[in-house]
Order: C-alpha cells, then structure tokens, then sequence
C-alpha cells in the first residue's frame, strides 16, 4: 500500500474522531450509571429508536451472555423506549432529537461514548435485533472469550450477520414482547454467500442470504454487507468506518488468517424479519434517514409486496453454534 493511501486513511481516522467528538453536543444525558462498576466491565453500546417491543428479551440475553452495563442512544422514540429504559439500573441513557442519517447512522454518537467510557474495555457494539453466538457460548460466559482474546493478543472479534426468518407469511406470526425472537424466526440461509476481500481496508466483505436472495435478487451486488465486527477491546484511537463494518486502524479488521488456519468468529442472528418488519420498513422509508436515499429499505417494501415468505426448499433450521461451525459460517479457531 502506497504512502498516499496510508496517509488518506490516517486521516480519514481522524476527521472520524473528530465528527464523533462535535456531534457528542447533540447528546443529552437521560442517566449514567457507570460508577461503581467492576474493573474492566464489559460494555454493550446500541443506538435505537421505537423498540420498546424488543428490549426485555434483548437485555435479558445480553445480560445472561455477560455484559455488565449498557451504553444506549435514543434517537427520538415515542412509544415508550426511552422511559423503559430510563428505568434499568444496569443501563445508561443518552437520548437524542437530531438527525439518524447526519450522525453516521448513528455511529458518530456511538463512537464519542466509546472513546469516553469504552476505552480499556472490551465493547460490544450491536442493533437492538443482533445477537451474538460465538464459540462455546452455551457453557462459557463472554469474559471468558474476551480473557481468551486478550490471552492470544487479539484486539477485534468478528462475526458475521446472520438474517434469520421464519416459516411462512411474517405477519402470521406475531412477536410477544418478552418473546425470544428465534421461536418465530428459526431458518437462516446456510450457503448462498459470496465473500472478497476489500483491500484498501484489509476487511473480508460478505453478501447473501435471503436478503440478496429475495430483496437484492436483480442487483445482488448493492445487497447489504453481512460482515461485522462488534467486539473490540476499545482504544481512543479506533473508528468504526462504515456501521461496524469495517474500522480504522485497518489492522484491526484483519479478524482473520491470511496464511492457514483459522481464527475464532462468530455470528450476529439477526432478527429482522418478524412481524414488525413491514410497518418499520415503511417507517424508515418516510423518515428517510438511512443510507443512499433508503435505497435498502425501498427494497424491502418492494420484497415484501411480492413475496412474504422468506423460507425456501434450502433453508436451515437453527440449532446452535456447532451447527453454524460446520457449515462454515464461523469457527472456534485454536480455542479448545
């Protein structure tokens, strides 16, 4: 990589960090709860708007996974989020009027609390319908991934989106709060994926699913990305580049072996694609505050005007993380 490329990305970092640190006045303080907590915490940090459906099950497995305290934005909600949330001792509140789409789709807002209260600690950054499955996390809590990461001098675990969906027309079946989501939402795709490296930034770029399958079918290449990397060990100097796709210092996206061998990801199940998901998709189109004019969100109302069921002749059911290693879409690497 030529100077000039390298000089280009050190300052795309910077005027990253300096975005997150300007747009950390559009925040305001709802709760902070942080003192008191343990040494080296583990932290989640989301941004959302209008999921107050979603939260109980979301905090509850996160919780039971081994986060210690949540970091949350609320970006203007009106059915009861903010107020919910306002109210969990283990969760600390910024909420926000200004613009989705201005803020970096959230991340600037994000990225401000992560350098101030993230830093030294391993941070996991996820939508409110992403759940992470890594590796023994049936029988080994997330502190033990993260002192095994630290342990092997790794500073970023991956994990790769894994849109989940259900048998049938979503709307016939509908998500009780509280409920976990992948009692409705039990199918994922388990092949159809193409993978390339993006070489500017070092990062494995993935696409598919059935959302290239059914809403991306005529233009698989503008199908979202399904390659993430949520859990850093956070440093003030990190930036997330595009959602938590991809991160500068580049290093850090290099979340796997480029000379043999394999090292331990992860999945994000994402629950999308519940009942819900028509009437937010319309929601997002009129708020109009998602990437390239909501072109993603368009095809979704398109999708599912045509077509309601996700499920195909090919679709896997969920069963848990072994299953997910064997068919290759993530891997314990040397963790025994």
């Amino acid at each position: 990589m030529g100077l000039i490329s390298v000089y280009r990305l050190r300052l795309q970092r910077k005027r990253l960090l300096l975005r997150a640190f300007r747009r950390r006045r559009q925040l305001s303080q709802i709760a902070n709860r942080m003192v008191g907590l343990r040494a080296q915490p583990i932290l989640l940090f989301s941004a959302m708007r209008n999921e107050r459906v979603r939260l109980p099950f979301f905090l509850d497995y996160y919780r039971k996974l081994g986060v210690d305290h949540f970091l949350i934005v609320d970006n203007g909600s009106d059915d009861g989020t903010r107020e919910y949330l306002a109210e969990q001792k283990d969760v600390s509140l910024w909420t926000t009027g200004a613009g989705y789409k201005q803020s970096r789709f959230g991340m600037d807002w994000l990225m401000h609390l992560l350098r101030r209260h993230g830093t030294g600690n391993w941070c996991l950054t996820v939508d409110v319908d992403e759940f992470l499955v890594y590796p023994f996390c049936e029988t080994r809590p997330l502190r033990a991934l993260t002192d095994w990461l630290d342990s092997a001098g790794s500073r970023a675990f991956a994990a790769m989106l894994l849109d989940m969906y259900p048998k049938g027309a979503m709307h016939e079946q509908p998500y009780r709060e509280g409920q976990n989501p992948f009692e409705i939402a039990q199918y994922f795709d388990s092949g159809n994926y193409t993978i390339k490296r993006n070489w500017p930034y070092l990062n494995l770029w993935i696409q598919g699913g059935p959302r290239a399958r059914v809403f991306f079918a005529d233009a698989p290449k503008k199908a979202p990305a399904m390659n993430k990397i949520p859990l850093v060990k956070w440093d003030p100097g990190y930036a997330y580049v595009s959602s938590t796709h991809m991160m500068l210092p580049r290093g850090l996206n290099l979340t796997y072996e480029s000379g043999g061998g394999e090292k331990p990801s992860g999945c994000l199940l994402h629950a999308k694609f519940l009942d819900t998901f028509a009437a937010k998709a319309e929601e997002e189109l009129r708020r109009g505050q998602h990437y390239a004019e909501s072109h993603e969100y368009r095809a979704y109302r398109e999708g599912i005007a045509r077509e309601r069921d996700l499920w195909c002749n090919w679709s896997e059911k969920y069963i848990n993380w072994r299953q997910l290693e064997i068919l290759g879409l993530m891997s314990k690497g040397n963790w025994a």
